[in-house]
């Protein structure tokens, strides 16, 4: 055994100040992508939300410069700059270089806090190359610059100023980050939300890149600006503006209790989906907590006491359960709490067991109101939620069919399923292919043992427009499903997945298309959780072959590379024998799309994720579900981007 296995005292390492944050950052900012990259600039900027917050900030400034560094700017009051009475150092230069460390601890300085934990700034400063703070306060101007971390000077005046507030100025580290670009539209995204929950604030978001650095975001402004006086409200009309709604009068209250401040707002749309939106002082929690909890308990009892009170004979026999109202609903939930408890760094869930009772407590008793006053809407709301009831009880029963029917519960394959012998889900793959044709020729150039293929026969149901029970009448979709083997919407077993690569591979025609965004209207409705996982991809089939000779030819995926390509080998003064256009998959010899298309070694794969949750929505509901003018709108404002192959 060599000396260097020993495990002694001298083993032990010791991180000191930020380097444990450089050395572990998704433990402080969740992942070091393009997401912990973002969520550098909301860890800064939730700072100034909490002065507007605290009535002292009126206008929060992102800046996106040239040099690939962020500024945030508010008008607040500004870090305090003294010397701190314990580390008889600027208090400035504690919280920018010590974690745990800042104002949001004490009974003082804020009543409300999205930042608890006392590491946001510290770690933006620890994740980055350099920093830069400039305050303004008491007529001065303070300035310290760092790099990893590390201050270069003490806290130094560098002028006077009438002037008040934080700037912030960080490059995040491309030795940390995979990416160091960040992208236009999820920060418009996140800072327009952060308007509508603090109505009021102004914030403006200013694009100061290269060409080249923008080049993602080409097509968006370089200067916005958001400001609400409406809140929430203005909130939910926002996200049912594609959707017809049941309730005309948006439900909303606004209510201090208990020194957590509550406000909600809520209306029901003819929409199969629910979307809710939870915020703990400014900050969403995608995965909820005690203030959804209350909310759901309060919606649920304040439906079933007005059934109760107002109903017939036969509505008082039906009991409201929570799922039922959920279908059709959009709701926003925002508390502000003086010692929020979120579960991690990143605050995806509020953990406060107080709010439940308080949150409760206030929507009951404001809901119940609202239905006695609203008689009309009342009585649409709860015709909408004991629909949702019988619905709900249908899909449970066509869900627990597809189980009963699924392989992996003794039953048996659908007979259209050319499946791969290999029992490993994590090596098997199965392409969704359209048609007989394409699927005879995917079946002869497989490799059998890790590739299967499900032939979709026809143009799948539209599963935007229809609730499970009807979905799984669909036999395409159905069998589907059953291959799969997870099961589908609530009741969905990712432990039961056959295959980690579901692969739609369609022809790159008008036809190919529709087929493909069908199926994934399905997999983004009722088998979430699978593009979550990161196992559903899209094929990208050759549309040219461009041949020099017998023995050299090239494969592209689209025009734009067909004219590159040619361009290319006659510039290296090679002739073009030939250039041939596929119309279809069903074209292709098992030889020529095992080398294209299904070959791992070779094949170009589009894997699908939900960057924007919100906007995914928004985006199906427009262009596949029942309302055409939205939909007419979207593609009037969009058309010159579309990408036609006719």
């Amino acid at each position: 055994m060599s000396s260097n296995s020993n495990y002694d005292a001298s083993s032990i390492t010791i991180l000191e100040g930020l380097e444990a944050v450089r050395k572990r950052p998704a433990m402080y900012i969740g992942d070091s992508d393009v997401n912990g990259l973002h969520h550098l600039v909301y860890e800064i900027a939730d700072n100034s939300i909490d002065e507007g917050l605290a009535g002292f900030a009126k206008t929060v400034t992102v800046t996106l410069e040239k040099d690939g560094s962020v500024s945030v700017e508010d008008d607040g009051r500004g870090i305090p700059t003294g010397i701190h009475p314990v580390k008889k150092i600027s208090a400035l230069e504690i919280a920018t270089t010590i974690l745990h460390a800042g104002g949001k601890f004490g009974d003082g300085a804020y009543k409300v806090s999205s930042g608890l934990h006392g590491v946001g700034l510290s770690v933006v400063n620890a994740l980055s190359t350099n920093m830069k703070a400039d305050v303004w306060q008491d007529g001065k101007h303070f300035v310290q610059e760092y790099q990893t971390g590390r201050p270069l000077y003490p806290v130094k005046v560098v002028g006077s100023s009438d002037k008040h507030g934080t700037r912030i100025t960080f490059k995040p580290d491309k030795t940390i980050f995979t990416t160091t670009v960040f992208n236009l539209k999820s920060l418009l995204t996140r800072f327009r939300q952060q308007a509508y929950l603090t109505a009021g604030l102004r914030f403006r978001l200013v694009d100061n890149r290269t060409t080249k650095d923008r080049e993602a975001d080409a097509d968006l402004p370089t200067d916005y600006t958001f400001y609400f006086a409406g809140g929430v409200k203005s909130y939910i009309k926002l996200l049912n503006n594609a959707y017809k709604t049941v309730n005309k009068n948006i439900f909303y209250v606004k209510k201090e209790l208990e020194n957590v401040d509550v406000e909600v707002a809520l209306q029901y749309t003819e929409d199969l989906q629910e979307r809710l939106l939870a915020f703990a002082n400014n900050v969403n929690n995608p995965e909820g907590g005690t203030h959804v909890q209350g909310f759901r308990i309060a919606l649920t009892k304040s439906l079933n006491d007005y059934i109760n009170r107002m109903g017939n004979e036969k509505e008082k026999e039906i009991k409201i359960t929570g799922d039922d109202a959920k279908e059709g609903l959009t709701a926003i939930i925002s508390v502000k709490v003086h010692e929020a408890q979120f579960e991690g760094q990143t605050k995806i869930k509020l953990n406060n067991p107080e709010v439940t009772q308080i949150v409760r407590k206030v929507v009951s008793d404001e809901l119940d109101k609202y239905l006695e006053e609203n008689p009309k809407d009342a009585k649409i709301l709860i015709g909408r939620v004991v629909l949702a009831q019988k619905a709900r009880k249908a899909a449970k029963a066509a869900r627990e069919a597809v189980v009963r029917k699924g392989a992996l519960e003794g039953g048996s394959l659908p007979g259209k399923l050319a499946d791969c012998s290999s029992k490993k889900a994590e090596e098997c793959e199965i392409f969704l292919v359209e048609g007989d044709s394409a699927g005879g020729s995917a079946k002869q150039a497989r490799d059998r043992r890790t590739q299967a293929i499900f032939p979709l026969r026809g143009k799948p149901l539209n599963s935007e427009k229809y609730r499970i029970d009807k979905v799984m009448e669909n036999k395409e979709l159905k069998d589907l499903v059953i291959a799969l083997g997870t099961g589908l919407g609530d009741s969905i077993d990712m432990n039961k997945l056959r295959y980690h690569k579901i692969i739609l591979m369609n022809d790159a025609d008008v036809d190919g298309e529709h087929i493909t965004t069908l199926v994934l209207t399905l997999f983004f409705r009722h088998l979430r959780h699978i593009i979550d996982s990161g196992c559903l991809y899209v094929a990208q089939p050759p549309l040219f072959k461009v041949e020099v000779s017998k023995d050299e030819f090239y494969w592209v995926i689209n025009e734009q590379d067909r004219d590159a390509k040619i361009a290319e080998l006659t510039a290296a003064g090679k002739s073009i024998k030939g250039v041939q256009r596929f119309k279809g998959l069903g074209e292709m010899n098992p030889e020529q799309l095992w080398q294209t298309t299904m070959n791992p070694e070779s094949r170009v794969l589009k894997k699908i994720f939900i960057e924007d949750a919100e906007e995914a929505d928004l985006t199906f509901e427009i262009l596949m579900g029942n309302e055409v003018a939205p939909r007419k709108k979207f593609i009037q404002t969009h058309s010159k981007e579309a990408n036609l192959d006719i």
